[in-house]
């Protein structure tokens, strides 16, 4: 674990961790995924993307990707198009709890962008400004947008947005260096975002393929940015973001050996059982097993496709388990530890 800095990092007033974030990843980064990534030292970690309407109207679905417990600070991701609803739910967030809200104006799903939510807001600034305005007006905690580079090339209107939404009360901008139009093809443009930084002097987030220090490193240079998130690449390794933020900050961070990975992927799995009952959690739960045991294939223990299969199809949580430390535990892995 990395050691406390003797200054306090902060956002807006709120104290944060490390330069480094994980990023809100829809089906990912449920609240177990981000209580381990908080304890190994991520910056900031954020809910999965929650409906501002479905969230007020009391949606389970959405209660339970705007939990919060145990993960400090608590950050809600929103998305909507409707002023009401969003600072409805910037209300109810804070109210749950939240330290900070943040507004998703960068998913690229089509489900999401066919209703003017997330990036599509990007080619509505003056609609776009509003949701802002009435997050702000809703709460007394920090509010934060987190954006594309635009709709498409013709269009990467990133610097403006950032600037108006500043303007209207926004705390912090968060830029993921790729159009909507690329969804998440090509590599992330780092350098496009020196754009957003000259447009003012606000506190800017770089995100989109960051993977490893060398990266954050080099991804903070190009784009001048305050702080990196780390999204897909945590997947399977929630860890990675105190990681990277450790070493942004120049402090020590111990690797977790095989053997704690496997406690990580175990607390995970059961996590999720707890939180969304067998029958769903171990569906949910599928994507991140086949993730730790890429991890551990990656460090050196031997694939075994039987075990995996059990990891992807199995209903049985005592069988899954036995598998998931099945891949972790071969002879060679053991060597690897």
């Amino acid at each position: 674990m990395p050691q406390k800095q003797a200054v306090a990092l902060q956002v807006a007033g709120v104290p944060i961790h490390s330069r480094a974030f994980l990023a809100p990843m829809s089906g990912v980064t449920d609240i177990v995924m981000r209580r381990i990534a908080a304890r190994f030292g991520a910056g900031i970690v954020v809910s999965e993307m929650v409906a501002s309407d479905e969230f007020v109207r009391g949606s389970e679905e959405a209660r339970i990707r705007a939990e919060g417990q145990g993960v400090t600070p608590h950050v809600v991701q929103l998305a909507g198009c409707d002023p009401h609803w969003l600072g409805e739910a910037a209300r109810l967030a804070q109210a749950n709890g939240a330290a900070i809200v943040d507004i998703n104006m960068g998913c690229p799903a089509k489900k999401v962008t066919g209703g003017w939510a997330g990036s599509a807001l990007m080619r509505d600034l003056d609609h776009a400004v509003r949701l802002v305005e009435a997050a702000v007006a809703a709460v007394t905690v920090p509010v934060t947008v987190k954006m594309r580079l635009g709709w498409d090339d013709a269009s990467r209107n990133a610097p403006e947005l950032a600037r108006r939404a500043v303007a209207a009360g926004a705390r912090l901008i968060t830029v993921h260096g790729r159009t909507r139009q690329q969804f998440y093809k090509g590599r992330a443009d780092w350098r496009a975002i020196a754009a957003v930084r000259a447009a003012g002097a606000f506190p800017l987030v770089a995100n989109g393929d960051i993977a490893t220090k060398e990266d954050a490193r080099l991804c903070l240079d190009q784009s001048g940015a305050d702080y990196v998130m780390v999204g897909r690449a945590a997947l399977g390794r929630p860890w990675l973001a105190g990681e990277i933020g450790a070493a942004l900050d120049a402090l020590p961070f111990h690797e977790p050996s095989l053997a704690e990975k496997l406690d990580v992927a175990r607390e995970h799995y059961e996590g999720l059982l707890s939180l969304m009952g067998v029958a769903s959690g171990v569906r949910h739960a599928r994507k991140h097993l086949a993730a730790y045991a890429d991890e551990a294939l990656a460090k050196g223990c031997e694939a075994d496709p039987e075990r995996r299969r059990i990891l992807l199809t199995g209903e049985e949580p005592a069988r899954v388990l036995a598998a998931l430390a099945g891949l972790f535990s071969t002879d060679r892995g053991l060597r690897a530890a």
